[in-house]
This record gives structure tokens, sequence and C-alpha cells, in this order.
């Protein structure tokens, strides 16, 4: 069953202060007063006043068990209040809080966390349980960095390549993230790499021969980026988690195929702009001749149209300056 968050309200701290300090001051008041208001046995010696001494034994009871129940939250944090193991809610008012003093403050730390989860801003190393990076269970609703380390996988052709992204998250439902995921940091952690590895299969890296109007990891990162982010909170939903944004950091060719990919794309620009001369050539010819036949320049037989079609395209596409050699006699000699 799915967990869901809900508000509670707590008292403020600085209204419950001054009865855990009245309580304390009414416990010396009761201690000192059974001792002054003793009664004197037949053997000399004096009693405590067993009604005061009683009293004050309650008032210093009740203040030592109202003390554990003050609480501090920052902005943009929030503490589930647990009692006996039973979720009464979640409480997001900041400043100087108290509540039931026997609400959990989250057990001792056990062993280490698996994977590697994301801090306010920066990456978290891990290695701790979840309860101890979240004393009395507070959790910060501030936007979280991971930045994700470089994967190697292949993509929808089957190349290797090195890829990596960076995700910014925060946590939307406290119940979700507590008592849904084990760690929902390492939850993040895990679930990112997998639909990273995911999406790095679903793509070419660059377009293909025949497929210029395919999505590709390289031609367009802002779709790419899209769909990362649409699977991300996909899988990240169970954990209470919203996906703020998602974008690819690193994008390379595994070093085993670089410099044959790169070869590949030297001579895949040099086709296409060989292609692109080619047919700027071959329009500028056209023009040329069906200029001198509206003009009536000269007219050329079949033999000589195609010279003057195979000269301009040499000068037109050849990679180095074209020598011309005049011709000083008539068209024919």
């Amino acid at each position: 069953m799915m967990s869901k968050e809900h508000s509670v309200k707590v008292l403020s701290g600085w209204i419950m202060a001054p009865v855990t300090l009245a309580l304390y001051a009414g416990a010396g008041v009761l201690f000192w007063q059974s001792a002054v208001n003793g009664t004197t046995s037949a053997s000399g010696s004096t009693q405590p006043n067993v009604g005061l001494l009683i009293g004050g034994i309650f008032a210093l009871f009740f203040a030592i068990l109202s003390t554990p129940g003050y609480f501090t939250l920052q902005p943009n944090e929030a503490r589930l209040l647990i009692l006996f193991g039973s979720y009464r809610g979640t409480t997001r008012q900041g400043g100087f809080c108290w509540g039931s003093p026997f609400y959990a403050n989250g057990p001792a730390s056990q062993g280490r966390s698996r994977g590697r989860g994301a801090g306010d801003g920066g990456a978290d190393t891990g290695g701790t349980q979840v309860a101890r990076r979240l004393p009395r269970y507070k959790i910060s609703l501030r936007a979280r960095t991971l930045n994700g380390d470089r994967l190697k996988v292949n993509d929808k052709a089957g190349n290797p390549i090195e890829i990596a992204a960076v995700v910014v998250w925060h946590v939307e439902d406290t119940a979700q993230a507590i008592f849904d995921v084990d760690d929902f940091q390492a939850y993040v952690s895990m679930q990112s790499e997998t639909a990273l590895r995911h999406l790095a299969s679903a793509y070419a890296y660059d377009h293909g021969e025949d497929q210029d109007t395919e999505i590709t990891l390289r031609g367009n990162v802002d779709d790419v980026s899209r769909a990362l982010r649409e699977e991300l909170q996909e899988r990240l939903a169970k954990a209470g988690v919203v996906v703020d944004e998602a974008r690819l950091t690193h994008l390379a060719y595994a070093p085993e195929i670089a410099q044959t990919m790169l070869r590949r794309q030297q001579a895949e620009a040099v086709i296409a702009a060989r292609r692109k001369i080619v047919r700027g050539a071959v329009s500028m010819v056209e023009q040329a001749l069906t200029e001198f036949n509206e003009k009536n320049l000269v007219e050329f037989d079949p033999e000589r149209r195609a010279t003057m079609v195979s000269n301009l395209m040499v000068v037109l596409c050849g990679e180095s300056q074209v020598t011309p050699v005049i011709n000083t006699g008539t068209l024919y000699q």
C-alpha cells in the first residue's frame, strides 16, 4: 500500500518553554518546602513533608519528560512524527517547535546504506544509515543535485559509448520517501543510473546514412533530456521524489572505437560537402547554358556542349586553382 503524507501542526516551542521552566522551578521550590515544613520525630530527626516531596517528584518528572519534545526546523525542512511505530503526520512549520516527547527520534545506525545519493547542492558519498542522516526523521525539501558517474553502454546501433547525466530533484512526499523505499537517496541514485542506461540503448549516438530524421543522442540533446526526465519521474514517483531537471553532461564514443568513428564522421562530412559542391556546380552550369541559349550568344553542337560542361565542372568542383588555356583560334580549332 502506498503511503501518503498529511500535514499536522505542533505547538510552538516558545509557548511550551515557560511551562517546562516553571515545572523545573516548581520542583525545586516543592523540594525546598518539603524540607522546611518537615516534621520532627521523637528521636529528633527531621522528616520531609511527604505531600510536598511527592509533588516535587511529579513536577520534576514532567519537566524532564517534556524536555526531549523540543526541536527546530529550518526553512524547507520537514519532520515525520512517528508515535510508537504509527505515522501521525508531517510538520513543515519552521522555527522552534514542541511535539510529543514520545515521537520517534530514529533508530540507531546499523551498517551502511547501498549506493550513493546526493545532498543539498552536492554529492553525498553515502556510507551511513538513513536514520543517521535524518535525525528525528527530519527530511530536507531543498533541491538536490545528483551528478552521475560516466557509464559505458551500447547505443541503439550497438556502438559502445560513454554517457553521464546530472539530475536535479527534491522530496515532495515525505511519507513515501521514508516508508515506501528503504533508502530514498540510494533509490534515486540507482534508478537514475538504470534510466540512463535504458535511454542510451533506445537511441543511436548519431545519424546513420539513411536515418537523418530519427532522434539521436548527439543531435537532439533537448529531446533526449526531456525523455530522460519523464522516465526518471515515472521511476521515482514511488519514492515521493519530483525530478526538476535532467540533462546529459557527457557523451562520447568509447575509447576503443573513438578513432574509427572519428574517421567515419570525417568521411561523412567530406561526402556531404562534395555533394553540396556538385549540386551547386550543376546548377551553375545549367544556368550558364540556359543563358547562352536564351541570348543566342554561341551555338554548341552536342560534342562542344559536353566539352563545355566538363570544363565548367572541373573548374567549379576542383580543389586547386585551375589554369585556363586560351584558344586564340576559332571555336572549332
